[in-house]
C-alpha cells in the first residue's frame, strides 16, 4: 500500500484517534489510518483464529480479516456497531469459512475405493471364456448338455438331476463324466 499523508490538523495524532474515527478515516480511503487499525487489532485477531481454526491458518486468517475490512470498508455503518464488534464479526466469520474449506475435501484428496469385483481385463476374459463354453456346449449330445446344466449352473446334486431327467445315479455320474472329458476336447 502506498504511504499517504493524512492532516491531523494541531495537537491530534491518529493514535489518539478511536477505532471508529480511524474506521470513517479508512472508508474516506485513509491507508495509513487502516496500518493504524490493523497494528492495533492483529494480534488479538490472530490469537482469536489460532483458538478457532487452530495454528497452522490463523495468520492466513487474520490476513483475510484485515483484507476483508478494507474491501468491504463501506458496509461498516457508524453508530450502529462499534468497529471491534464489526471486526471481531468478520474474524469469527473467516473463521467459520475455513473450517468448511477444510471440511470439504477435493475428490483428489479422497482416497480411491477398491472395486472388489473383477477388473474389466477380467471380465472381459470371462465373457470370452462363457462365450467358447457355450459353444463347445453345443458339442455334446441333448442328455449331456441337459445333466451339465443342472450340475454345475443350477448347483444341483447328481442325485437331484438322475430324479429330474428319469435316470439312474450312475447314469447321470457317467453323462456327467462323458460331458467334461468332451468339453476339454473341444476347448483345446
Amino acid at each position: 500500500m502506498d504511504e499517504v499523508a493524512v492532516n491531523l490538523g494541531p495537537g491530534s495524532s491518529s493514535e489518539d484517534m478511536t477505532d471508529e474515527a480511524l474506521m470513517l478515516r479508512v472508508q474516506d480511503g485513509d491507508k495509513e489510518s487502516f496500518r493504524l487499525l490493523v497494528s492495533r487489532h492483529i494480534d488479538r485477531i490472530v490469537g482469536t483464529a489460532r483458538r478457532i481454526v487452530g495454528g497452522a491458518e490463523a495468520e492466513d486468517v487474520a490476513q483475510d480479516v484485515f483484507l476483508k475490512v478494507w474491501t468491504a470498508r463501506a458496509q461498516w455503518t457508524p453508530g450502529q456497531a462499534r468497529f471491534r464488534t464489526w471486526l471481531y464479526r468478520v474474524a469469527v466469520n473467516r473463521c467459520i469459512d475455513s473450517i468448511r474449506r477444510a471440511r470439504t475435501s477435493s475428490i483428489d484428496d479422497v482416497p480411491e475405493i477398491e472395486d472388489e469385483g473383477p477388473s474389466p481385463l477380467a471380465q472381459c476374459v470371462q465373457r470370452e471364456d462363457a462365450t467358447r463354453l457355450r459353444a463347445a456346449m453345443d458339442h455334446l449330445s441333448e442328455q449331456q448338455r441337459t445333466a451339465i446344466t443342472l450340475y454345475y449352473h443350477e448347483s444341483l446334486t447328481a442325485g437331484e438331476v438322475a430324479e429330474i431327467m428319469g435316470l439312474r445315479l450312475n447314469a447321470v455320474e457317467s453323462l456327467l463324466k462323458r460331458g467334461r472329458q468332451k468339453l476339454r476336447t473341444v476347448l483345446k
